[in-house]
């Protein structure tokens, strides 16, 4: 390749044509995105996932000194199959003003406008550092993040700022709520529904629990919404179930229910936690959570889980208290992460001698 300098335009449709769905490797973009680097004499570092089919790549132009600039962005998308395309993904089209393709928007169109950017700083006088940062696997869980950050901490100047061009209606997003998710099994015991005093219909049970988050977010919309709340809509903390599945049929007693339930966090709420409410995070503020890929998951999430389960009952009294469940995670989280040359701490706002689940 060349030293040409290729517009925004001509870099976003050579990101584009790699279809780099998270499920697949994205190796042959990296390769372009670094050949490309390297032709204006900018120097690219890759940072692998365990299987080296993925990497992250990071780069730096201007003086060596902290306090620049990154510009982030991630290399994949989401998949296209199932979709209703009217021309091909892997080819941006230009029509009314607009630009269609896999990834214009969720965002090769700003990873673009970055690589641009930092060919375009490689030639000019810089008074403070611009990096680039793209990462992979950001649409299944942020995956490729955290190493690629430890490795630029590593090996590049402490920048000052990070702008992040996910989609925002072109409107500056500089925070956003903590979010967690739970796949919640309610399990019941099958009869004719005629005799549904002698059966448990778990979707009836499970029906409490979701009604209990309409009744956090009542009870949360009512309260006076803080300075950090009144950033977010809406400015308070919320529950949410997205979906339900259960039961064999409408005269049987459901012998399963299945539900998905999230929490969008304001990070104020931490202190002073409302009685009904125990917050667990998945590090200190001051450390970066990992992800576990054997288990598709991240680290705290999974030991959260196993802990749940029934593992973090340290004295076997078929109670799970949060300061167990914290003892649990602390001792599993910090023991992988330091597998991963990592530190990772969780931490607990709410009382530690609660109870939160009991099973017999």
């Amino acid at each position: 390749m060349t030293s040409q300098r290729l517009s925004p335009f001509d870099i976003m449709c050579h990101l584009v044509a790699f279809p780099t769905v998270s499920k697949d490797s994205n190796l042959p973009l990296i390769d372009w995105v670094e050949t490309y680097l390297k032709s204006h004499h900018i120097t690219p570092h890759r940072c692998y996932n365990g299987e080296k089919d993925k990497a992250a790549l990071f780069a730096h132009v201007g003086p060596e000194t902290a306090g620049g600039v990154v510009l982030s962005g991630h290399s994949d998308v989401v998949p296209v199959a199932g979709q209703l395309w009217e021309q091909d993904p892997w080819t941006v089209l230009k029509k009314d003003n607009r630009y269609y393709g896999r990834g214009t928007c969720d965002m090769k169109g700003f990873v673009a406008l970055a690589i641009w950017a930092l060919v375009e700083a490689r030639y000019a006088d810089l008074q403070k550092p611009l990096q680039l940062a793209l990462s992979y696997d950001e649409e299944v869980g942020c995956l490729g993040a955290p190493s690629m950050i430890e490795a630029m901490r590593a090996s590049l100047p402490f920048a000052e700022r990070v702008i992040v061009g996910e989609p925002s209606m072109m409107q500056t997003v500089t925070g956003h709520k903590g979010g967690i998710g739970f796949e919640t099994h309610v399990s019941g015991f099958e009869v004719h529904s005629s005799l549904i005093d002698q059966g448990v219909s778990a979707i009836m049970s499970g029906a409490k629990l979701i009604d209990w988050a309409n009744d956090v977010n009542s009870e949360n919309r009512a309260k006076s919404a803080s300075e950090i709340a009144l950033m977010f809509d809406p400015p308070y903390t919320t529950a949410h179930v997205g979906m339900i599945s259960g039961g064999t049929a409408h005269n049987i007693t459901a012998k399963d229910c299945w539900f998905s339930m999230d929490f969008r966090v304001v990070a104020d709420e931490q202190e002073g936690v409302p009685e009904n409410f125990t917050i667990f995070t998945a590090s200190k503020l001051d450390q970066i959570s990992s992800g576990l890929k054997e288990a598709k998951h991240g680290i705290f999430s999974y030991y959260l889980m196993k802990g749940l389960e029934g593992k973090a009952d340290a004295n076997n009294d078929k109670d799970i208290t949060n300061g167990e469940l914290l003892a649990y995670m602390d001792q599993n989280v910090s023991q992988k992460a330091s597998e991963l040359g990592r530190k990772q701490n969780p931490s607990l706002a709410g009382d530690p001698d609660k109870i939160l689940i009991s099973y017999r």
